[in-house]
């Protein structure tokens, strides 16, 4: 029985550790879309039929929005309905926190800004010299959430349960109480006002994906070795 409970410990820790790192995966490659325009190295790995699968494993089918014609060709397009949506001139998504949970005339850099910088760097993270954008963007959040959940399959990798539950505590607290507040707003006006098939599919797949990590963080942060 000992030998037994102790592979199946062995195996839960390792699925874990997988689950965190296939998280961290998704949310580095939706901050890298929210980030900037799509670049070409980007789009060509999207266009893998490995890449298409992984999208439809978890429901987004990109369909042929990203098929045909030259992969410089849709660079362009994307990169002029990327700026529509979220720069402007004009009336775009705002990919901002601020905006959502502000109320009404909210504006940029009001306290739910301040809150997300001093989240972050209570986490242990720093900006990088050379990034002059807002804390609470949507790009910005998702990137604290991939380190944080890589971090996250790293301390299981090595069986620090105490650093695990701390990290998945962070998460649940950041998701749960932030995120899930306001990014499923987001995605639904990128949805209503994207012109592209690919940008509709990508709002589509974060808001499920926050919904989800909403509903299940928390669930398992108290089951892990002591």
């Amino acid at each position: 029985m000992n030998a037994v409970g102790g592979q199946a410990a062995v195996l839960e820790t390792d699925n874990r550790a997988g689950t965190a790192m296939e998280r961290s995966s998704l949310y580095g490659f939706l901050a890298s879309v929210y980030r900037t325009e799509p670049a070409e190295r980007l789009l060509r790995e999207i266009r893998k039929d490995s890449f298409k699968d992984a999208l439809k494993a978890v429901g987004v089918d990109l369909g042929e929005s990203l098929e045909g014609g030259s992969v410089k060709k849709l660079v362009d397009d994307l990169a002029v309905e990327y700026a529509r949506l979220f720069i402007g001139p004009g009336n775009h998504v705002a990919p901002y926190a601020a905006v959502y949970l502000g109320g009404e005339g909210a504006s940029l850099w009001g306290p739910e800004t301040a809150w997300v910088k001093e989240f972050i760097e209570a986490a242990g993270f720093d900006y990088r010299s050379d990034y002059h954008d807002l804390p609470d963007h949507v790009a910005v959040e998702l990137e604290f959430m991939q380190e944080i959940t890589a971090n996250e399959s790293a301390a299981l990798e090595s069986k620090d349960w105490k650093r695990a539950e701390k990290l998945r505590r962070i998460e649940e607290e950041f998701v749960t109480t932030h995120m899930a507040k306001w990014v499923p707003e987001f995605c639904r006006q990128v949805q209503d006002r994207a012109e592209f098939p690919f940008y509709k599919a990508i709002a589509c797949l974060t808001e499920d994906f926050i919904l989800s990590e909403a509903a299940t963080l928390g669930t398992t942060r108290n089951s892990l070795p002591q």
